[in-house]
């Protein structure tokens, strides 16, 4: 198999994930409650309790290359959340990653997800507030998509790349330094 450049990737990981938002937003988004008109904005994506989204390697540069677009301070206030978030939830690459939730440091009060246009991986494209679970996209949409990410994956880096919690994925690829969580700082991402 030849190597892909990490650059070639990315352009064909967006056009899996456009194709992939115009197939929901085609076919699906039509039956969903709007995230406008929602009373807790962002609870789905700051749920502790709920969120366990994973990305690969790829995707985490994708969402890192969106990051760095931000301000200066705004990437500092992410990196601190997504630093907190790993440390706060102990997430880890051992054993079952999936059965560990998170808040997504990615969500800003007041603004919403700051990968929204950009970077917004797949599970997150695929959730809204379905009336009926008639509605739902079915699962196979996803998998397709994801199973396209792999295989990105396995071309770029010369081998199959795990998914990781996307906090944790974020932070093993980022290009920022570290920002140590001051406990006594509290994200807003988190207050909702």
């Amino acid at each position: 198999m030849k190597v892909l450049s990490q650059r070639k990737a990315l352009k064909r990981l967006n056009a899996i994930i456009s194709n992939f938002k115009s197939e929901i937003s085609d076919n699906y988004e039509g039956r969903t409650k709007s995230c406008l008109s929602c009373e807790t904005k962002g609870a789905c994506c700051v749920d502790a309790h709920f969120v366990n989204v994973h990305i690969s390697r790829l995707e985490a540069v994708a969402i890192n290359r969106a990051i760095e677009q931000l301000s200066l301070t705004e990437q500092d206030c992410v990196t601190r959340r997504i630093d907190d978030a790993v440390i706060r939830y102990g997430l880890n690459s051992d054993g079952d990653s999936y059965s560990q939730t998170f808040a997504c440091p990615l969500f800003e009060k007041g603004i919403g997800c700051l990968v929204h246009e950009t970077g917004k991986p797949i599970p997150c494209i695929a959730h809204a507030c379905y009336e009926s679970a008639a509605d739902l996209p079915p699962d196979a949409l996803a998998e397709r998509a994801e199973r396209g990410i792999d295989a990105l994956n396995t071309q770029t880096y010369g081998r199959h790349q795990s998914a990781l919690p996307l906090p944790l994925a974020l932070q093993n690829i980022s290009t920022r330094p570290s920002v140590a969580a001051d406990p006594r700082e509290s994200s807003s991402a988190q207050e909702i």
